[in-house]
């Protein structure tokens, strides 16, 4: 089962198997809002976690495929964590910070050391596999010149060229192909800074995990029974159950972007707006939003709850004077 992580209200998918399953199976994308380990200055392209709307992490609880769980601030740790505590609690009140900082660096040494070892490991396998497939490359060569030296002799013939003319740069070429083969292992250049490394597909837990009832509001789930969350909701999952894929849609404007099929595939047909049912709605916000949608190519859908709990539909499109 998913679990979906709240993080003051917000829920988040840590686990990468978790959020390849909610956009494949459930057709729900989130947002990915953390940094790349190899690129962490940018932000065009992120990882996990995953960041959900309430409204998709709620259609998840609902069709039972997650459960909602937080952090427990006093549960239990590791053991590590509690001998950091230990230490702490041990020390001044008025804080010796240096010594604080030296007990923790010392209870996470070995770790250090341990994640260390496992890279230099990681780096002599990735050079000798490098050393290896530079052997092979070169060797194919080595094996493929005398085939070609045999045309190059044809070819000269031919034209009566001298055959010694032919065979010096190839026979120079292999020499220098073998001496390279023999000084690999020494002259081979493989930075360690280019190595491949593992990077996480989960969050390791900061301690015990409680399950958060979805159904009753609370400080870290606030949203059920406020008007806009249970109108929001209602439109994500009447579009959700037509077979739409939904993401945000603050970019541009509205609640939703709705998308005929994976949004890697397709562009938003429609920016989904919900309002309350039969609420009026000011004519320059109306044209406003009209224009937006024209603007991006998509048909602006004006979404709203009736006192039935259908959702009704109305579609906006600017069309200038005609």
């Amino acid at each position: 089962m998913i679990q979906i992580h709240l993080k003051e209200g917000t829920p988040f998918v840590w686990n990468a198997e978790d959020a390849q399953e909610i956009r494949e199976q459930h057709r729900l994308t989130g947002c990915l809002v953390g940094a790349l380990a190899r690129q962490p200055q940018q932000n065009m392209r992120l990882g996990l976690p995953l960041q959900l709307l309430p409204e998709e992490a709620r259609l998840l609880l609902e069709i039972k495929a997650a459960v909602l769980v937080r952090s427990m601030p006093g549960g239990e740790q590791d053991d590590g964590n509690k001998e950091m505590e230990s230490y702490s609690s041990d020390s001044d009140e008025d804080g010796c910070e240096k010594e604080k900082r030296g007990k923790e660096e010392k209870i996470l040494q070995p770790e250090v050391e341990a994640y260390q070892n496992e890279l230099d490991e990681s780096y002599k396998e990735q050079r000798r596999l490098a050393i290896e497939n530079k052997k092979e490359f070169l060797q194919s060569h080595v094996m493929h010149m005398p085939t070609g030296k045999k045309k190059s002799k044809r070819r000269k013939q031919s034209e009566n060229i001298s055959i010694c003319t032919s065979e010096q740069p190839s026979s120079e070429a292999n020499t220098s192909i073998l001496q390279e083969l023999e000084n690999l292992e020494s002259r081979f250049n493989f930075p360690q800074d280019t190595m491949m490394v593992q990077i996480p597909t989960a969050r390791r837990g900061a301690g015990k995990l409680e399950t958060v009832d979805w159904n009753i509001p609370s400080d870290h789930w606030p949203y059920p029974g406020q008007q806009n969350h249970e109108t929001r909701y209602r439109v994500l999952r009447d579009l959700w159950d037509k077979g739409y894929y939904i993401s945000a849609g603050n970019k541009f404007g509205g609640d939703f972007l709705v998308y005929p099929g994976d949004p890697l595939r397709f562009h938003a047909h429609y920016i989904a707006v919900c309002c309350p049912y039969k609420k009026r709605i000011p004519v320059y916000s109306l044209i406003a939003m009209g224009r937006l949608g024209t603007n991006v190519k998509k048909t602006l859908l004006l979404c709203s709850v009736d006192s039935n709990g259908d959702v009704t539909y109305t579609s906006l499109q600017w069309t200038g004077f005609q």
